[in-house]
């Protein structure tokens, strides 16, 4: 018999914690939440990073749920999800005024 131990918004709140835990991952939500729409550039010529690396932070940050992209060859447009933000920012409101 499992027994679940975590609640749902634990769960969510670690996977977002996960997600936000390197510095490169933080820089791009930071620049795409600037955006008042896609940002459809080429997110490695903004980090010295190879694109490879961009490549699984950016995939970290889809996997979470934070980013969506749309490939429009040879752009991929990344935005913020908006609605996922908004419940990532509210599980780590509640956690921290604890």
């Amino acid at each position: 018999m499992d027994v679940k131990v975590f609640s749902d918004n634990q769960e969510k709140l670690a996977r977002y914690a996960k997600a936000l835990g390197h510095p490169v991952r933080v820089y791009v939500l930071e620049l795409l939440s600037k955006q008042s729409c896609c940002y459809s550039g080429d997110l490695s010529e903004e980090l010295p990073i190879a694109k490879s690396t961009l490549s699984q932070h950016l995939k970290e940050l889809k996997e979470a749920g934070l980013i969506q992209g749309e490939i429009e060859l040879p752009r991929i447009k990344y935005c913020v999800n908006q609605k996922n933000w908004q419940e990532a920012r509210r599980l780590f409101k509640e956690f921290l005024d604890n």
